[in-house]
């Protein structure tokens, strides 16, 4: 039997209702919360919230649900002994400053939904949801069952879908909808690393003394704001030295004084770890200046190093890591969190994005050594291998075929820096929904996502799901 359904007319027709339903999802600040982590909310209740929004319409739909100890749930459809899986998360990054709307208002203006989570991932997971909606709507003849799985805490570290799959069935194979069109098939390896400074008590004085610095709250984030608290004499004279290297560097800074005490405040550009070149690190740029000034023995290695290692670089070569291959291409790091005190000393925290063929162990021993070399020791190392899957498979062909069908446009396989769960699948591939062309907002202040852009992409996943499960 051929069937010869108008998707995109179908996915139009349900317009109004994903964008409610978007908004619904987004309007709940469902930022990942440990001081409320409780067994059912292990994330924070504002998670659980979203979470049980998700399997709350499932139900509504006639799905079957399941939630999986909150720290994940699925809804499901279809028969049949084969499993096609859908990966969506509901938690969101901190909105960050700088946003023209409330970041949680879901503001729609301009064909656009605004709000933390627009694109990341909160829409896209809506347009799958609509995607299945339409497919069971339909009536259509399935002979595999079809699973959204929703996560709770892939913005952080991914015990949601580490949970879920102690206690529920690995899909034969399914699609991301968290990241870019047409197909991503390889993801770089991630590592999470802390080099750690300490004070020992005896370092030399100096005439300005660094009393605390902080950037960044997440490792996968650009750092858009900085901090540090300076002491000592002539810090007045410094007032236009910095004013000069906030201009000079297109960056909006601000100092203040009070008594022998000044607190440098600084604007970045936030952007997703994984692509640091796109931001502006407030944290590097304040360590950059930083280390101009006289600062006592205690405080002026680790700003030095800081500089020295990352001003000017997010590639790696400063440290000795600049690989590249040419499937998956070049090493990148982020310093997403900076913290020192003067009685505690500091912390870097690095996110680092490797090509599929280089070698985690390798990093991390190069890591090490370049620590001791410069008086910090490397502490936390988690690392994320690579994921890639054969581009020969003959369920990828049928992705390309229907993102082709749908858009006119070629479904060329792409790799990225970005982790998505399709890296927790035995066999994944990211899918949408950013369409080539966009702006990537994820992440960033007054992230949204383009409502018909929306709407395309339930047609694609509309269609991909059915084909899929057929």
């Amino acid at each position: 039997m051929t069937l010869n359904i108008n998707w995109i007319e179908e996915a139009r027709k349900r317009k109004d209702d994903l964008v409610r339903d978007v908004q619904a999802l987004v309007r709940i600040p469902s930022v990942r919360d440990d001081s409320e982590a409780q067994p059912g909310a292990p994330f924070g209740l504002k998670v659980a919230e979203a979470l049980d929004y998700m399997l709350t319409r499932g139900q509504a739909e006639g799905f079957r649900v399941k939630n999986v100890d909150g720290f994940a749930g699925h809804v499901e459809m279809g028969q049949g002994e084969k499993l096609i899986g859908v990966l969506g998360h509901i938690d969101v990054v901190p909105p960050g400053d700088g946003w023209t709307v409330d970041p949680f208002s879901a503001h729609v203006r301009d064909g656009r939904i605004y709000g933390r989570g627009a694109i990341d991932d909160k829409g896209p997971t809506i347009a799958a949801f609509y995607a299945m909606k339409i497919v069971k709507e339909l009536g259509l003849p399935l002979s595999k069952r079809v699973r959204l799985i929703i996560g709770g805490d892939e913005e952080s570290d991914w015990r949601c879908v580490d949970h879920y799959f102690k206690h529920e069935e690995m899909p034969d194979i399914g699609f991301v909808p968290d990241a870019d069109f047409p197909i991503i098939y390889a993801e770089k390896g991630i590592i999470d690393a802390d080099l750690q400074y300490r004070l020992t008590g005896s370092e030399e004085t100096g005439e300005m003394t660094l009393r605390s610095f902080q950037a960044g709250r997440r490792y996968n984030m650009v750092p858009d704001a900085a901090e540090a608290v300076v002491e000592g004499a002539g810090l007045e004279e410094w007032s236009s030295r910095y004013e000069r290297f906030c201009r000079d560097h297109g960056l909006n800074g601000n100092i203040r004084h009070s008594g022998e005490a000044a607190v440098l405040t600084l604007e970045g550009v936030a952007a997703h770890g994984a692509e640091p070149e796109r931001g502006k690190n407030a944290g590097v740029y304040l360590a950059q200046f930083l280390a101009s000034l006289p600062l006592d023995g205690g405080s002026r290695p680790f700003v030095q190093f800081v500089a020295s290692s990352f001003f000017g670089d997010t590639r790696g070569r400063k440290l000795g890591l600049a690989y590249r291959d040419e499937r998956s291409g070049e090493l990148t790091v982020n310093v997403g969190v900076l913290s020192y005190d003067r009685a505690q000393g500091g912390t870097i925290g690095l996110n680092i994005r490797y090509p599929v063929t280089a070698d985690g162990e390798t990093i991390r021993q190069t890591l090490s050594n370049v620590a001791v070399e410069r008086g910090l020791t490397l502490g936390r190392f988690h690392d994320t291998k690579p994921h890639y899957v054969d581009p020969d498979h003959e369920w990828i062909r049928t992705l390309q075929r229907i993102y082709e069908e749908q858009t006119g446009e070629p479904g060329r396989l792409l790799a990225i820096g970005g982790g998505t769960y399709a890296r927790s699948l035995t066999a994944g591939v990211a899918f949408g929904a950013l369409f080539p062309g966009r702006p990537d907002v994820a992440h960033q202040k007054d992230e949204y996502v383009e409502i018909d852009d929306l709407v395309k992409a339930t047609a694609i996943y509309a269609q991909a799901i059915y084909e899929l499960a057929k």
